[in-house]
């Protein structure tokens, strides 16, 4: 039989040949019995036919020394399968990825898969690339060999590509990359996976990822576990893994994620370092847990001075939630708790007591069965890729001590001035001035006073200085003449009488009469103390305060969040809920914390109908504007309606977070169905139900399979 090849038919890059430009553009190939063109060939190229037309091609490298002047008799030796592997080998080593993928898919067409070492090498050059687009070609490689040849796959590669895919900040790929892997019981070393979750953490998405990672992570490992499976140390996660994760959750404000990691942290055994307790701090300010912050105190005074400074960002946690509850008194005691932890030096034998190990409860105290972290306050890791920033917004270190910073000095002159207790704070500004004076800033005092009289408090300004005359710390002539120079331009002579007879006493007015004080005060020749006041910045962080403090969340709110907090951990519902009627009775507004403990507490009662009850006022909320739902919250609804059965529910929430752009984890949502709901109405047909509401439920398991994908 004859045939004619063209030298641009697009079989010839599917053969993997091509016709040398010393022949003709087409050539006459006759059949010789195979000598030249082996009869297989024609029946491959018969087979091909549908996809290419009918054309045929020339071998390349095969040609006879006679080709050129017998351009009609051309020798071919092996089949396209050797020609195509060959070419796919040629494209891996010289780098050229758009040959090696268009030359794999032919294959494929012809072959199936070609064999693991090839798959592989593909896959790793692919991950070698840092353009997007075969980052996304290799993802996909891999999941269309796990539908139809798994075991072509090779750990190490898979560990390649999610780094590749994590540098290139694809955090979707990468995550799903990981959960192969977790799939298979099987990790990369955990240095490696540091440097994959560091990357993917680094947007909004990808620590969402990494938060529900680490919780299919450790529901892993504690699976493993039960079974006793010598697998189980594979999948553990390290203290580093839970940082970076609890670091994302804090940077995005991911605050009932992060509480829900600070509690696996503690299901999986893993020990907190130094890190872990900076985070739990933030994750516990943004949730208002301020009895959980107090409970790792007593554990953090202890630690040596050396470290004292690094545990700045702690104890600025807890001074932001002595304020949101209003309480002054904790406030101040943090005060002068944190100087006292400064005075001295631990022993050795201190020391050592204080790098056991730590056991913390979450939730009360007194719960037998609650859980309880271990925790090491001196654990530093030394090869540490995560580094913990310190917002120093309340709480500073400088030369060696822990200062308040002039807002947390704004806050803490506002609270003692709402409350009428001018004395109890001019006590305070004594016993930290003494302090203050070894650093050489005397003026803290002087800035208080300067401010009160520059915002019109004169009655507190006069207090704080009648405070300091009598604890034999006197502040000198000059506030005095601003106080003084304040009550006349007020026009309050009595007041001013009286304190133009402490300044006589005080030896601050010498022969000059009353009437002369005042005319110097009021023609402006005394006003130079006002401009002090300029000088501090304090003034204007009261002036903020004040206005914050109008729409701040009332303390009420923290404390009955509290309550329902640990009723809920104690698994005591009847109480907890009980206290949620009665938020709503005295008409204060729940929170998103609010409401994330009461699902928690039902969850893990098994309790889905209340949680769907508790969706309703949730949503009532939300249409009256009085509540902003996080993604987080959203996410941890969808979950419990997952559990609980209820589609219609899953699904509105679902609709809820598209609405707000909020990225959805169908992988998870998927991996919870499958678990539990895995054959669900899945061969029953609409015609097949019994009832309307059998039919409707229907409608929403179908319509959340085609969603996740599972259809």
């Amino acid at each position: 039989m004859a045939l004619i090849f063209s030298r641009k038919n697009p079989l010839c890059y599917a053969l993997g040949v091509f016709v040398p430009s010393a022949i003709h553009k087409t050539a006459l190939i006759e059949d010789h019995g195979g000598e030249f063109f082996p009869k297989r060939v024609f029946e491959r190229f018969r087979a091909l036919s549908v996809f290419y037309g009918k054309y045929q091609l020339v071998a390349p490298q095969h040609f006879s020394t006679n080709s050129v002047s017998q351009p009609g008799r051309i020798c071919w030796r092996g089949d396209s399968n050797v020609v195509l592997l060959r070419k796919l080998e040629i494209a891996l080593r010289e780098h050229q990825v758009d040959e090696a993928w268009v030359t794999f898919i032919d294959f494929k067409k012809l072959y199936g898969f070609p064999t693991g070492s090839m798959v592989n090498r593909l896959i790793s050059r692919f991950s070698y690339s840092s353009d997007h687009h075969w980052l996304q070609k290799a993802c996909d490689l891999v999941f269309l060999i796990l539908k139809e040849k798994p075991g072509l796959l090779q750990f190490p590669v898979l560990t390649k590509l999610s780094i590749s895919l994590a540098r290139a900040q694809m955090p979707v790929p990468a995550s799903m990359i990981l959960r192969v892997m977790l799939e298979r019981e099987n990790m990369p070393p955990l240095t490696i996976l540091w440097s994959v979750v560091s990357h993917m953490v680094k947007t909004e998405i990808g620590a969402c990822l990494v938060s529900n990672f680490l919780v299919q992570m450790c529901d892993c490992y504690l699976c493993l576990s039960a079974k006793g499976s010598v697998r189980a140390k594979v999948v553990k996660p390290d203290a580093m893994i839970f940082n970076l994760a609890l670091d994302a959750c804090v940077k995005f404000k991911l605050s009932l994620k992060g509480q829900e990691i600070v509690e696996l942290m503690s299901k999986v055994g893993v020990i907190a370092d130094a890190h872990s307790v900076i985070l739990f701090s933030q994750i516990h300010e943004m949730n208002g847990q301020r009895g959980e912050i107090k409970k790792l105190k007593d554990q953090i005074d202890k630690a040596c001075a050396p470290f004292i400074g690094y545990y700045c960002q702690f104890y600025d946690s807890l001074l932001k939630l002595h304020f949101k509850f209003d309480d002054i008194d904790s406030a101040t005691q943090l005060l002068l708790d944190m100087h006292k932890s400064q005075e001295s030096v631990r022993n050795k034998k201190l020391r050592m007591d204080q790098e056991k190990r730590l056991l913390v409860p979450i939730g009360s105290n007194n719960l037998k069965t609650g859980l309880k972290i271990q925790v090491m306050p001196e654990l530093f890791q030394m090869d540490s890729i995560l580094r913990v920033k310190h917002k120093q917004e309340l709480v500073m270190f400088r030369s060696g001590k822990l200062l308040l910073s002039n807002r947390a000095l704004a806050k803490l002159v506002n609270g003692y001035r709402r409350h009428g207790r001018t004395t109890d704070l001019s006590k305070l500004l004594l016993c930290m001035q003494q302090d203050l004076n070894v650093l050489g800033q005397s003026r803290f005092c002087s800035d208080v006073i300067s401010a009160c009289i520059h915002l019109g408090w004169l009655e507190m300004a006069h207090d704080i200085l009648d405070d300091m005359d009598a604890a034999g710390a006197p502040v000198g002539s000059t506030l005095h003449m601003a106080l003084l120079t304040a009550y006349y331009s007020r026009e309050m002579f009595k007041e001013a009488k009286a304190l133009l007879r402490q300044m006589r006493k005080a030896g601050f007015v010498v022969d000059l009469s009353d009437e002369m004080v005042a005319t110097s005060c009021l023609s402006g020749t005394a006003n130079n103390a006002s401009s002090l006041s300029n000088k501090s910045d304090l003034i204007d962080f009261l002036v903020r305060e004040m206005r914050e403090e109008e729409k701040a969340i009332p303390s009420m709110v923290y404390e009955l969040n509290s309550s329902i907090y640990y009723f809920c951990k104690a698994k005591m519902m009847e109480d907890a809920f009980k206290t949620y009627q009665r938020m709503k009775h005295m008409n204060i507004q729940p929170t998103v914390q609010t409401f994330s403990y009461l699902i928690d507490g039902f969850s893990s009662l098994g309790m889905y109908r209340d949680i769907t009850i508790l969706w309703g006022d949730i949503k009532r909320n939300m249409g009256a504007m009085d509540l902003e739902v996080s993604r987080d919250l959203y996410e941890v609804l969808h979950m419990n309606f997952l559990r609980g059965g209820y589609f219609e529910r899953a699904m509105e929430v679902i609709g809820y977070m598209k609405e707000r752009n909020m990225y959805c984890d169908k992988w998870m949502y998927k991996d919870e169905f499958l678990k539990l709901h895995k054959n669900l109405y899945r061969s029953l047909k609409a015609s097949e139900t019994r009832t309307e509401a059998q039919s409707k439920r229907l409608e929403y398991v179908k319509a959340f399979r085609k969603w996740v994908g599972i259809d």
